[in-house]
């Protein structure tokens, strides 16, 4: 390096700093695994993986306003079921959205606050 160097005191907080960033697995893998314009952590299968719940509930969501509709209209004691079947899965996979992104929340919490 161009310039004066550092002095035992400052080498030392330098060490300490990166001892403490080294600690944190996930940053350390990040950074050692850092290429331009490729992120492996946020592979194809990842984003199927995160955003499949989503797409699922909206589209279960669709259906299940459809089946509402047509259970209305005609009063089938069939579509009146497959209504609550495809409304109880909607339920139950929203929940699940929820949950995870609880979770989620509570360990960005948890980052932010051991900071």
């Amino acid at each position: 390096m161009d310039g004066p160097e550092l002095s035992r005191h400052e080498r030392m907080i330098l060490n300490d700093i990166e001892q403490d960033l080294c600690a944190d697995q996930l940053l350390d893998r990040r950074l050692r695994t850092l290429r331009r314009g490729i992120r492996p952590w946020a592979s194809p299968g990842n984003w199927a993986r995160r955003h499949g719940a989503g797409l699922c509930t909206c589209l279960l969501g669709a259906a299940c306003a459809a089946l509402l509709v047509c259970a209305v209209s005609t009063s089938a004691a069939a579509l009146i079921w497959a209504f609550a079947a495809v409304w109880a899965l909607t339920l139950t996979v929203l929940l699940r959205l929820v949950i995870r992104w609880c979770r989620r929340t509570a360990a960005r919490d948890a980052m932010r606050g051991r900071r």
